[in-house]
């Protein structure tokens, strides 16, 4: 005990209620700084996830600005304006870099605004991201989950393609944003920017953003309460929507071959920072904030849905001040379930014997109307055989006159016949 750590208390400013904590020196290192190690190690070795969202109207450069970002080439087909609905189409990666891998997801709108209705276009993809969110809220609720190995599929980022007008947004990007912002992050992007000048570019980026304030819509802002990234995201946040340009031609500019477009009058270096914003695009979303966005996905959207999907189901922590765990919350709904069950089942035996009821009812009123029509048909049978009857009667009465006439004729005709 004399070489074992000492403990020294600490004054306490809570009441007296509350026991005091107590700390401990360590003496030699017994390994608890290599815990980051450790997470760290194991992260590396499952690898990250990262999934994206390209929302934007067909041949807006979807396809170009990914490939820029991860400086690569990924599989994707161009696709026509001749879509009777929007499609969504997912394509999943692995990248490596060093010893890193990222299982990447994309996910791009194919005939978006092509259509004359644009009612359901919206639609569409909001659906696609509430059935990832439910997918994943199934596997959450399994009674044998296994999280550590699911594939998540819930979209982290969306990137939401604006056309460079130099006026405004369009009705339909307003209306599929203000859709979207409680589902996911939403980085708006001025696609194709070189081919309006720098005073329109700065207008535009105002005047989207003036709309998408009045509107309500809310947008993805890079967080500035890490000090070490507080600057450089506050510089990405001033420049949003981000005015980018892709490509995937390389130009030799000087002594070097870099990502650009070439015009007759001169080369756009997609990675400049003068000409366009894609490095600080690049540099906000995937190098510095992309951890940002899978937990701002996990603890803010996905936990929206998640409330509100249970708040669906019946499920609550607190009824009326309270406090109820899951269990008591659904053995609660089981019996309200079974309340709610003898309640109907009763309504419906009494339904069933009201019916029984009016039923005899009914074959009562038809038994007497039957056996009056039976009763009126016996008495028209009565009368119909006293008539004929009477008429039989009547007929034998003229058989035996006419008998007897007959009879005293012949009798006369003999008598004459001897008398001559």
């Amino acid at each position: 005990m004399k070489d074992g750590p000492r403990p020294t208390e600490q004054p306490s400013q809570l009441n007296s209620q509350t026991p005091s904590i107590r700390t401990f020196e360590l003496k030699d290192e017994c390994g608890i700084n290599n815990l980051p190690n450790q997470i760290m190690a194991k992260a590396i070795s499952d690898g990250f996830v990262f999934n994206i969202l390209c929302v934007g109207e067909t041949a807006c450069g979807k396809s170009s600005l990914l490939d820029s970002l991860f400086n690569t080439r990924l599989d994707s087909t161009p696709a026509t304006h001749e879509n009777a609905r929007v499609y969504l189409r997912k394509s999943t990666y692995d990248l490596f870099e060093r010893e890193i891998r990222l299982k990447l997801t994309v996910v791009e709108t194919a005939g978006f605004g092509d259509q004359i209705n644009k009612d359901d276009s919206f639609k569409i993809i909001g659906d696609f991201i509430d059935e990832q969110f439910q997918a994943y809220l199934d596997e959450e609720l399994k009674i044998k989950r296994n999280l550590s190995s699911y594939h998540d599929t819930r979209i982290h980022v969306c990137l939401y393609f604006i056309n460079p007008t130099g006026h405004s947004l369009k009705a339909l990007d307003l209306v599929t944003m203000k859709h979207l912002d409680s589902k996911v992050n939403i980085i708006p992007i001025i696609a194709k920017s070189d081919t309006i000048s720098k005073n329109e570019l700065q207008r535009f980026k105002q005047n989207i953003l003036n709309e998408l304030n009045v509107a309500g819509v809310k947008i993805y802002r890079f967080p500035t309460d890490d000090e070490t990234l507080a600057e450089d995201n506050l510089k990405a946040n001033n420049l949003l929507p981000l005015a980018v340009v892709g490509s995937n031609e390389t130009v030799k500019v000087g002594t070097q071959y870099v990502r650009a477009r070439q015009y007759p009058w001169g080369v756009v270096q997609v990675e400049n920072e003068n000409h366009c914003d894609f490095k600080k695009l690049r540099e906000s979303v995937i190098e510095k904030n992309m951890l940002d966005l899978i937990e701002t996905t996990h603890s803010k959207h996905y936990e929206i849905f998640r409330r509100t999907r249970l708040a669906e189901l019946g499920l609550t922590d607190s009824i009326d001040g309270k406090q109820f765990s899951i269990s008591d919350t659904l053995e609660m709904k089981h019996n309200d379930l079974r309340k709610e069950l003898e309640k109907r089942e009763q309504q419906l035996k009494e339904a069933f014997i009201q019916k029984v009821k009016d039923k005899e009812v009914e074959l009562k009123d038809s038994e007497k109307q039957i056996n009056e029509e039976l009763t009126n048909i016996k008495k028209q049978y009565k009368d119909q055989k006293d008539k004929c009857d009477e008429k039989w009667r009547i007929l034998e009465q003229e058989i035996n006159f006419f008998e007897q006439r007959k009879r005293t004729n012949v009798g006369t005709i003999k008598k004459g016949n001897k008398k001559k």
